[in-house]
């Protein structure tokens, strides 16, 4: 079986065992763009718990945000790393804000690869991150990878575990339609299998939808 073929029925499968799954959660892209950012190297109970301050004192915007960047490690707290990720998420809020004037429809207007550019070249933004903000705050078509996604194609022998992160976004860009939906659907899904059956250590394949699977 061709790798697009082998790639579509993965999602098949996940799909028809798990169904949709409403990722990524958040209020306006703004909140999902904050979610990104927080979400490194964290569980998501964690995020909502910091973006939860956020929304408590009332900051959940751009430019107050950065008003109040003196705040911003104590309301983030719950997300792990808070020092390193508040840095990083004021490095993005002055992005947005001084480049954009906070306004999304101004992100919107500009193409996907210059936008790309410009969240890589912010510091402490990596590929994970941009792409995620792309697709999920921009709904742009850029297929995001994560440490799910090598593990379950590295397994089923797709491609390599450490195959260079844009190598594996090119994979499924060339072989999965460039549909926003599709991508945010199929990312969550990999995400899903990813926590629940194929762990780091001691996967488990005999409950796994894919796991008895000749692709």
């Amino acid at each position: 079986m061709r790798t697009n073929r082998r790639i579509h029925k993965i999602y098949t499968l996940l799909y028809k065992s798990f169904g949709p799954q409403h990722w990524w959660p958040g209020d306006t892209p703004f909140e999902i763009m904050v979610g990104a950012i927080l979400t490194q190297n964290t569980n998501w109970r964690n995020v909502t718990r910091a973006i939860d301050n956020i929304k408590k004192a009332e900051l959940l915007e751009p430019k107050k945000l950065l008003k109040n960047r003196k705040r911003i490690p104590r309301l983030i707290k719950p997300s792990g790393f808070y020092r390193l990720k508040a840095k990083r998420l004021v490095a993005f809020l002055e992005y947005y804000v001084h480049n954009y004037n906070s306004n999304i429809s101004n992100l919107r207007a500009k193409s996907t690869k210059r936008l790309r550019s410009e969240l890589l070249a912010i510091s402490g933004i990596g590929n994970e991150t941009a792409d995620s903000i792309l697709l999920y705050a921009l709904s742009r078509p850029v297929f995001v990878t994560d440490v799910y996604t090598r593990r379950v194609f590295s397994r089923h022998n797709i491609f390599a575990y450490n195959l260079p992160y844009d190598d594996i976004r090119h994979i499924f860009e060339m072989k999965v339609p460039r549909d926003v939906q599709l991508y945010n659907e199929y990312h969550a899904l990999l995400v899903k299998v990813g926590k629940e059956h194929c762990k780091k250590n001691e996967p488990l394949c005999t409950a796994c939808p894919l796991g008895d699977i000749t692709l």
